[in-house]
């Protein structure tokens, strides 16, 4: 005999997961992706985020740019008034600067990152890229002496900082200079990645100059999907060389092969090595590094360019939660991939 019942019981639950069913679609289908573009930092910017139908772009866009806004005034070495161009002008060793808290975040990391990779990563190095033509003062295409190098050489140091755990700066060293262009771009887009987390947006990707973060996923529920640029000098900024699926993820790419000069069949690299003090001879043309947070992963990337593929794929491979893809070129002009244990899983 039927119980009629069950019957019902069976037909009502029929009929909430239809519901629940259709709710689902109907809630995906009020979702679209907005597409944000913008300039910042000496470069652009681009940030995808799945929003409402009715959520305000130009909204969105106003918060976003005010926030970079405020990054560039803190740590934009073009910026005479910027904190860190009027910390460069100190000449004193007992003046103390209070930076501001993105500052002093990037300043934390920065240490971080020099001390982990032995000074590979140095942020000190204003009077080599001086030196060799890849600072403000324009493109000398031509190689120092050696004098003029170690000269250059003895104002570099990121250890000619001292950081108070009072949270203040202090020079060691009057002429030692920061540039923090190697993780400021993370940076912003870390602080990007809050703002819209904070505003209540839980799947977007931001890019600025190169460096990315993905929270959650795209629309369709597909992970983000980002390329990582091909290392030629003469190939288009939109050539693939491998794509790599994100998710709660950054990564960001340093390379030799776009800003550089050429003195008869030699190429000079602007990736300095602060021991040395001369453009990096190892072979590497990228390194691309995926980490919880966008500022370790852009420090880093530029620290692993200086180390070597076998010193840094060694040091990542002892880092939690971060993972690499080195690629060399060898003489042949043959590219070989050198990635880290978990990197493939990406």
């Amino acid at each position: 005999m039927l119980n009629f019942n069950r019957s019902l019981k069976w037909k009502g639950l029929a009929m909430l997961m239809a519901m629940t069913a259709l709710l689902f679609t109907a809630s995906c289908s009020f979702k679209r992706e907005l597409h944000i573009a913008g300039k910042t930092m000496g470069t652009t910017y681009h940030i995808t985020v799945v929003a409402g139908w009715f959520t305000s772009a130009a909204g969105l866009k106003k918060k976003i740019d005010k926030r970079l806004v405020a990054i560039n005034k803190s740590m934009s070495a073009f910026d005479p008034h910027s904190e860190l161009s009027r910390f460069n002008a100190i000449k004193s060793t007992t003046e103390r600067f209070v930076p501001s808290a993105d500052f002093l975040y990037v300043l934390k990391v920065s240490a971080r990152i020099y001390q982990l990779t032995d000074g590979a990563w140095d942020g000190t190095l204003n009077p080599l890229i001086d030196l060799w033509g890849f600072g403000h003062t324009g493109t000398f295409d031509r190689v120092p002496p050696e004098a003029e190098i170690r000269q250059a050489l003895t104002h570099v140091g990121f250890n000619r900082i001292h950081l108070d755990p009072k949270g203040f700066l202090v020079k060691k060293d009057p002429d030692v200079t920061l540039d923090l262009a190697s993780d400021a771009k993370g940076y912003g887009v870390d602080a990007i990645s809050r703002l819209l987390d904070d505003s209540g947006y839980f799947n977007f990707l931001v890019e600025i100059g190169g460096e990315v973060y993905a929270r959650g996923h795209r629309q369709d529920g597909k992970p983000w999907r980002v390329g990582i640029n091909r290392p030629n000098r003469k190939g288009s900024f939109s050539a693939v060389y491998k794509t790599v699926d994100l998710t709660d993820l950054a990564m960001a790419t340093s390379g030799d092969y776009r800003n550089y000069f050429q003195v008869g069949n030699h190429f000079y690299s602007h990736i300095l090595d602060p021991r040395t003090g001369r453009p990096v001879t190892d072979g590497v043309v990228s390194a691309s590094v995926v980490a919880e947070n966008c500022t370790v992963a852009d420090a880093l990337a530029t620290a692993l360019m200086v180390m070597g593929p076998q010193k840094g794929v060694a040091l990542v491979n002892r880092l939690p939660s971060v993972e690499c893809l080195m690629v060399v070129r060898k003489p042949d002009g043959t590219l070989v991939n050198y990635p880290s244990k978990g990197f493939m899983n990406h």
